[in-house]
């Protein structure tokens, strides 16, 4: 498996502490989608930009995932409420459908995705 940088490890402030998350591209099955990491009690996680209601990207603003309380993240959109640990929906018009995650590692001052 191998790795592809995101960003600097410092790039990502705790969700909790108003923390935004870094947007990025991968590529699924021959289809470039967007993407992005957060950090999230001291670990960083990743997922593919789209709520699980419909289509759409999550973020307001470029990089603002998190809802006002830096607990959850949330469509701009929607409202859905998903987990910023394991992207379960936890509330809104998500259905109990949650976001697809992405595995991200972080080592050397860096995070990684890992492909």
């Amino acid at each position: 498996m191998s790795e592809r940088l995101i960003c600097a490890s410092s790039a990502l402030v705790d969700g909790s502490e108003g923390g935004q998350g870094v947007r990025f591209t991968v590529t699924r099955d021959g289809v470039e989608e967007q993407a992005f990491v957060i950090r999230y009690r001291g670990v960083a996680h990743a997922f593919i930009n789209r709520c699980g209601h419909v289509p759409i990207e999550l973020d307001w603003q470029e990089g603002r995932f998190f809802d006002i309380t830096g607990s959850h993240l949330i469509c701009a959109t929607h409202g859905a409420l998903y987990s910023p640990q394991t992207g379960q929906c936890i509330g809104g018009r998500c259905n109990g459908k949650g976001l697809t995650t992405l595995a991200v590692c972080e080592h050397n001052g860096n995070i990684y995705l890992k492909e």
